[in-house]
This record gives C-alpha cells, structure tokens and sequence, in this order.
C-alpha cells in the first residue's frame, strides 16, 4: 500500500511538471540595499552550480589588500549568459559591482556587475 501511494505521488509530481526552487534568502548574506564596486586581480573563477565564484585580490576601504569572494549564477544559467568556463582566467584586471556582505571581515560581494577593462567584455544583470 505504501509503495503504491508513493508511485501515485511520484507520478503525479511528473504529470505536473511544475518546478519546485528552493533557495536561501540573499538578505541574510547581504547588504540588497547597498552596492559597492572594487577593482582587482581575478584569481580564481570558480564555474560550478548552485552558484559560482570569483575571487578577486584588492584593497579594501582602508587599503589593505584583500580577496573577495564574488558570488554569481550558477553554471547553467552563465551559460545561457554565454559565459564560459573560460570567459575569465587567473591575472584578468576586473572591476566587480555588487552588493556587500552583512560580515565585512568576510569580504564577499553579490555580483550585479563585472568588466574587464582590458578588452571591454563585460556582463551586467542579477541571476541565482
């Protein structure tokens, strides 16, 4: 009887077709009211799902060099950004507008924003 109410439920669920998302709150990360920019030396770009990163080494508000993790959409929605795995490389000169982290000693940012100046390439929006 179980397994029966179980592949009924299994069942339903793919007649359905409906997509169930489930996520974390990015205002319990992050500053969604507030933006900064910085600039640096890519060192890291982390192409994965659920989300990917960029680290970035640069100053911070005081001048004191940093890395920032940039959080970004995951590998399948850069792709449909036409963002590869080898859009950016370790040395890329980057500018990354964001959102803040709540934990400034944590040094990450939401990535709203990144250009690399060095060829003009760019992407702008807010996807995750």
């Amino acid at each position: 009887m179980k397994r029966t109410i179980l592949v009924l439920m299994a069942a339903a669920a793919m007649l359905c077709g409906g997509k169930a998302y489930a996520h974390h709150s990015f205002a319990a990360t992050y500053f969604v009211d507030q933006e900064i920019t910085v600039e640096g030396t890519l060192t890291q770009f982390l192409y994965r799902n659920p989300h990917s990163f960029v680290k970035v080494e640069a100053k911070d508000d005081k001048g004191e060099m940093q890395t920032w993790s940039v959080e970004w959409g995951g590998g399948a929605q850069l792709t449909q950004e036409h963002v590869t795995r080898d859009t950016l490389k370790p040395g890329d000169h980057v500018i990354v507008t964001g959102n803040p982290g709540r934990d400034p000693n944590e040094h990450r940012i939401r990535l709203h924003k990144i250009v690399r100046p060095s060829d003009g390439w760019k992407w702008e929006g807010v996807i995750m």
